[in-house]
């Protein structure tokens, strides 16, 4: 694992925690500075990661606190705060 890969997990960590505690201006930093880490060094995101954090807003999703996820035809929607809605393909 590099340092960059490193870095970003625990920014990924850094933001649930955050938003856990209820902080979310300082998970949405994290997640910022979690892609920007990740462009610099031609980094892919974990998946993890991608799911649960909103590319419009940066929001690092918690179901429930911020964030709502229903199923629907052969997919989960997952829905931020700020409207935005995320489509993933499963299977049954």
């Amino acid at each position: 694992m590099t340092i960059a890969e490193e870095r970003i997990d625990r920014l990924q960590t850094l933001a649930r925690r955050a938003v856990a505690e209820g902080r979310h201006d300082h998970a949405r930093e994290y997640v910022r500075l979690a892609r920007r880490i990740a462009e610099r060094n031609r980094l892919e995101l974990p998946r993890e990661f991608r799911r649960f954090t909103c590319d419009r807003c940066d929001a690092y999703l918690r179901p429930g606190a911020n964030a709502t996820v229903r199923l629907a035809d052969g997919h989960v929607v997952v829905t931020c705060d700020c409207g935005h809605h995320d489509r993933y393909p499963y299977r049954d």
